[in-house]
């Protein structure tokens, strides 16, 4: 009997290092494709434009300060690569809003205070182009389910759009 348990005991570690190693196998690759989705959330917009990346972060920049939105922050992990002496891809994250939004925004909700700034993110393709993504800011605050927001995000939407289709050099 002694022998049968132990054999049925092997058998149960077995299946069940079959199927964890099944789902960390599954698990990795749909981590690694999305991951690599352009597009990971719903409301995601990009553009690839002819601008090199340097160009086109300025661009952006213009385009913050041309619609009256204010430029937070920025950072940039190829730039701080760069310090390092260490070459990647050129990226840029540009967080993007406006104090008269932020209190319409946490008069609305608070907990929704964790979205803002909005950011805009510039990368360089492989051709020395670069693209230019954001998030609507109707998809951003969408899962709150305020009013306000939603009538607040919906006045943002053409703002971001005009931001990014204009440095893009595409309307």
């Amino acid at each position: 009997m002694n022998a049968w348990v132990a054999r049925r005991s092997l058998d149960v570690k077995i299946a069940f290092a079959v199927t964890a190693s099944a789902v960390l196998l599954a698990a990795a690759f749909a981590s690694q494709t999305f991951a690599q989705s352009a597009a990971p959330y719903p409301g995601t917009v990009n553009l690839a434009t002819k601008h090199s990346f340097d160009v086109l972060v300025e661009r952006v920049e213009q385009a913050i300060a041309a619609n009256k939105m204010g430029l937070v922050a920025q950072a940039s992990a190829s730039r701080g690569a760069s310090s390092r002496g260490v070459k990647i891809p050129g990226n840029a994250v540009l967080e993007v809003f406006r104090n008269d939004y932020a209190v319409r925004m946490l008069a609305a909700s608070v907990p929704a205070g964790i979205e803002a700034p909005l950011r805009i993110y510039v990368t360089e393709n492989a051709d020395r182009t670069a693209s230019v993504t954001y998030r609507k800011p109707t998809a951003v605050f969408a899962p709150y389910g305020s009013k306000a927001l939603d009538e607040m995000a919906r006045e943002l939407d053409p703002i971001f759009e005009r931001i990014v289709r204009g440095a893009a050099g595409a309307g």
